[in-house]
């Protein structure tokens, strides 16, 4: 009997998943989005996709040689970075602004953290941040090159203006904005190939979006167009869907990724409307980003046998 006994550290039950996959997998789930991206916008939007995930993997592996750490760039989560923060830019931004945005992503953000897993806030939001407030050309939105179109305001501040855009241009993405925010059908179709292969849960989408569209909803006084108009408006599909879920930045239980998600819904909401940016989505997942730890650890099981601390 005491042959059957094995003493060893946990984890005792292993998915069969990597980390590779796992990147893989949104890598692949964000291809709609790129496809609908380049198609609206234009061969400008592929150029900005290419230079930011080119930056972020070849700046990773340079810093890994320089510290003569571990190569990291076979997980890949440094060319999901890049994708992301790609996505979340304008066409039109100039191509020495992504690389600058690229290498605080990764250098500042993740491999001076101690690389994957180690980074506290989530890289390619972060990067985007520090490019709103550092550029002013991140205030200058793309608009689409496949339909007539001139430049005016984006579809947030097309509501604020008192307007509501068509619901079918904003599910097409024929509006303004970032590359991979527009387009709600493309996001939509991540989100669903993400929950098919069980990458990541319901909790933080539904909690996020969900918020966002009560309280617009109670606010625009139950016009359920409006509401509807605004869930579907900047950045708040892509934000929700794949980067508010990063394991690494996101709470652990589903208790707490609720919190999360209802917390960076209440944040985007009281940006959005009481805010100097029109868009909130950034902000909220950065700062819950910060809270995640004391996230977890109020909503964290108690171990079986433990004391109550």
């Amino acid at each position: 009997m005491a042959k059957l006994l094995r003493l060893s550290v946990s984890p005792h039950i292993h998915s069969g998943r990597s980390t590779a996959g796992i990147m893989r997998d949104v890598i692949i789930a964000l291809m709609p989005a790129v496809i609908a991206g380049t198609i609206i916008f234009g061969l400008r939007a592929l150029l900005v996709v290419a230079v930011c995930v080119a930056s972020c993997v070849l700046l990773e592996a340079v810093f890994n040689i320089i510290t003569k750490k571990e190569q990291t760039v076979g997980d890949f989560s440094a060319a999901l970075t890049g994708l992301l923060l790609a996505l979340n830019l304008p066409a039109g931004i100039p191509i020495w602004q992504c690389v600058v945005g690229s290498a605080f992503a990764i250098i500042i953000v993740k491999c001076l953290f101690g690389g994957i897993g180690c980074n506290l806030v989530n890289p390619a939001i972060t990067a985007r941040v520090f490019m709103l407030v550092a550029f002013g050309s991140m205030a200058t939105q793309s608009y689409p090159t496949i339909v007539d179109t001139v430049a005016g305001a984006t579809p947030l501040e097309s509501i604020a203006a008192g307007n509501t855009p068509a619901i079918t241009d904003l599910l097409l993405g024929l509006k303004g904005g970032a590359i991979g925010e527009t387009c709600a059908l493309a996001l939509l179709a991540g989100l669903v190939y993400l929950l098919v292969r069980r990458v990541i849960s319901w909790h933080i989408p539904v909690s996020f979006v969900g918020t966002v569209y009560v309280l617009s909803l109670i606010m625009e006084g139950f016009d359920f167009m409006r509401a509807l108009a605004l869930i579907l408006s900047g950045g708040l599909f892509i934000g929700a869907f794949f980067m508010a879920t990063d394991y690494v930045t996101s709470p652990t239980t589903p208790a707490g990724k609720i919190v999360f998600g209802v917390g960076a819904g209440l944040l985007t909401f009281l940006i959005r409307y009481f805010g100097t940016y029109p868009e909130g989505v950034s902000f909220a997942i950065l700062f819950m980003n910060i809270l995640t730890p004391y996230i977890d650890s109020f909503t964290a099981h108690k171990v079986f046998g433990g004391k109550k601390s």
